[in-house]
């Protein structure tokens, strides 16, 4: 494919003379720019739902979402993955970001990595991909190899395919079951697809994780109440979730965090019923870990 034909690569006339404006103008001019970027994916929410119904009926039956990308691509997959796991309390291995080249790839350029389809495939071998599993593959350019291969080896195994690709008719578009396209236009710096395209792709990102781990039962009304409280600031955040939930005071949330063994969700739980830990907990099982359905019986 001739790049110069890309959205992404292309010059956008509005920036022609970016070296010659002041700071303001520059600033300005970016956060033009940037405020499309909100509009592009507008036109794509019926994909990305989509996208979120079918990762969600992944996480409910065992299975895993798994991003993939090269570049700034890989990298915020690698970022959204992360944050799943202290946010919405998930293993490592339920939410997972692959980036071509590998963990050395997070911090620089790993020569030719993304233009293999074959280590898109092996990557996704390596992880025992299966039916049960959600693939995304994330392009800018929407052209990536590596994510092409990691494609049709997930189509190979019958796991479900989603795309992210910031260009129209985008190539890897071709490859997947739901194809994303969120077309921002020319990047204020040519071809500098952190800028528009990767803040697109991150605002896309936090949709499908965000959403799909709402569909599991990770979310009470707009509180994270699987959130890990792996330091003292989590920790603080969890009693406040706490007693936002159930209108406690930070006393009695401090002790049903405590009691609860630092379960946020168990803790919350066991205030709204009235309950010990051991029906709480019997409660949430019951109801596949939803607290407005557990309150409910």
């Amino acid at each position: 494919m001739n790049l110069g034909k890309l959205s992404t690569e292309q010059r956008n006339p509005r920036t022609m003379n970016l070296d010659k404006l002041s700071i303001q103008e520059m600033l300005q001019l970016m956060n033009e720019e940037d405020a499309k970027v909100a509009d592009a994916i507008k036109t794509a929410l019926p994909e990305i739902e989509k996208a979120v119904a079918t990762i969600t009926e992944s996480l409910k039956t065992g299975g895993r979402l798994i991003y993939m990308g090269a570049g700034t691509s890989g990298r915020l997959g690698v970022l959204d993955a992360a944050e799943c796991v202290p946010t919405f309390g998930v293993s490592p291995d339920v939410v997972v970001g692959l980036i071509a080249g590998g963990e050395r790839a997070m911090t620089q350029a790993v020569e030719g990595a993304e233009d293999s389809r074959e280590l898109g495939q092996e990557d996704l071998e390596n992880l025992k991909l299966t039916a049960a599993d959600t693939v995304v593959g994330i392009a800018a350019s929407g052209r990536t190899p590596y994510v092409i291969g990691g494609l049709l080896y997930a189509k190979k195994v019958g796991a479900a395919t989603v795309t992210i690709a910031c260009n129209l008719d985008s190539e890897i578009s071709k490859y997947s079951q739901i194809a994303i396209e969120a077309d921002a236009g020319p990047e204020v710096l040519t071809g500098s697809t952190r800028l528009k395209a990767g803040t697109s792709q991150k605002l896309i990102l936090n949709m499908l994780s965000t959403c799909s781990m709402v569909g599991v039962g990770k979310v009470y009304q707009n509180l994270m109440v699987d959130v890990q409280p792996t330091n003292e600031k989590l920790e603080e955040r969890s009693k406040r979730i706490i007693m936002e939930a159930t209108e406690c005071s930070y006393q009695e949330a401090t002790h049903a965090f405590e009691a609860a063994d630092n379960q946020v969700k168990l803790a919350i739980v066991m205030l709204l019923t009235d309950s010990e830990k051991e029906e709480a907990q019997a409660r949430l099982e019951r109801t596949q870990g939803f607290i407005h359905q557990a309150v409910k019986n």
